[in-house]
């Protein structure tokens, strides 16, 4: 057991899941108080901030070890791909297809965003603090421009290409998960904020608000108060969906690794088994959304894929510790420059686009968090469009070892190495 694991206060992840769902019930029980000061407070703070926050500050004050507990990746390999099953019984995949090319082009931008966000960090920390990018640092921000346009084997494959040493891969990995987690509850704070941010970036949200129209007068059409039988069908969707995902993610990963070396598919992530399960636990929910099975929609399909996501994002924001932030203000100052540049060029981009906060959201989580995150982002718009974070991840996956890769070149000329 390692230092960190020894010096909490509770190492049991039965009494951490404890802890984390009398979060979430305390969270929504002020949510849903119609006076008073709970009113007021969640009147400018969305719920899901705190959702994401309140289990950080338990981290970061030592009552428990979120990177040695086993909640994250339970919820993520089960509650997630379950809860897409179930958002995607919902969805009508006409209306997604009409979101239009914007969704692509805000994504794209994003990627660029990390690119040139990384230059502008290294040259702006060269005048504030140049010993903060001497030597080797450059090699360890290749790390993070690979996680942040793909995932974690882009990273890993950074790693090995610029020869980046454990000591200084740790601390950049330290710098990703802080500024990404800390960007991740900026785009959730704006998501609440997304009719104002829409009408000042003078937006066209008429496909968004058709998706959404669709889907809740689907809802009220269908609304009925759920048996047990309708319960465990729900159940039955999200949870076997998730099994058969799991079950074919593997054969699929395998037979991936067989074929040539040269094909580079691992560049792509395609020998990834949780972006298999992802890919597979979207598809099966839109196939079931032809089917009957899209009536259990009215019995609340999408309101328990939303209760399952929101244990994901508690066990998200119980990665994070906030203590860090003081530890290593300078290679944090580097990661807030690089992010605060993607963000600026990213509202930009919305702005003379017109494009909507949803596209900026999504586009900007689908580079910088990936699959495991967009989702999230993006149900917080509206839970039903929590797939389409997912699809546009897939992008991300495909570009990240290429761009990062000319993003370490840049840096290794400027540094001179």
């Amino acid at each position: 057991m390692d230092e960190s694991a020894r010096s909490v206060l509770i190492g049991n992840d039965a009494v951490i899941l404890g802890i984390l769902m009398a979060i979430l019930g305390f969270v929504f029980w002020g949510s849903s108080r119609t006076d008073g000061p709970w009113k007021r407070f969640y009147a400018v703070v969305p719920a899901i901030l705190p959702c994401y926050l309140l289990p950080a500050i338990c981290n970061s004050m030592g009552l428990f070890d979120g990177t040695a507990s086993g909640l994250y990746p339970m919820a993520r390999d089960y509650l997630l791909p379950a809860s897409l099953v179930l958002f995607c019984v919902a969805m009508d995949l006409g209306a997604v297809l009409r979101l239009g090319p914007k969704m692509l082009a805000m994504f794209l931008v994003g990627t660029l965003g990390v690119m040139l966000g990384a230059v502008v960090a290294f040259a702006a920390m060269g005048v504030i603090h140049p010993q903060t990018v001497a030597g080797e640092t450059w090699r360890g921000m290749t790390t993070i421009a690979g996680s942040w346009i793909g995932g974690g084997a882009n990273q890993a494959a950074m790693k090995e290409v610029f020869g980046v040493d454990a000591d200084l891969f740790g601390q950049f990995a330290a710098v990703d998960v802080i500024v990404a987690y800390a960007w991740m509850a900026v785009l959730l704070f704006m998501a609440s904020r997304a009719a104002a941010i829409d009408r000042w970036i003078g937006a066209d949200t008429s496909a968004i608000e058709d998706l959404k129209r669709r889907i809740t007068a689907y809802q009220a059409e269908h609304e009925r108060n759920p048996s047990t039988a309708d319960l465990m069908s729900i159940l039955a969707i999200g949870i076997g969906g998730m099994g058969l995902s799991h079950l074919l993610a593997g054969p699929m990963v395998a037979w991936i690794k067989t074929l040539p070396a040269e094909w580079k598919l691992a560049d792509y992530s395609l020998d990834s088994r949780f972006f298999w399960i992802a890919i597979f636990a979207t598809t099966l929910g839109v196939l079931a959304s032809f089917t009957r099975a899209r009536s259990l929609e009215g019995a609340g399909a999408s309101k328990i894929g939303s209760v399952m996501l929101y244990v994901l994002i508690a066990t998200i924001g119980m990665q994070m510790d906030l203590k860090m932030l003081a530890e290593r203000p300078l290679l944090l100052l580097l990661g807030l420059i690089w992010i605060g540049t993607h963000g600026a060029l990213m509202l930009l981009a919305a702005k003379l686009l017109r494009a909507p906060l949803f596209f900026m959201a999504v586009g900007s989580q689908a580079n910088i968090g990936g699959a495991a995150s967009a989702p999230v982002v993006a149900s917080a718009f509206h839970p039903v469009l929590a797939p389409v974070g997912v699809l546009i991840s897939v992008l991300g996956y495909a570009l990240g070892t290429y761009c990062a890769y000319l993003t370490g070149l840049t840096l290794q000329a400027m540094a001179g190495g």
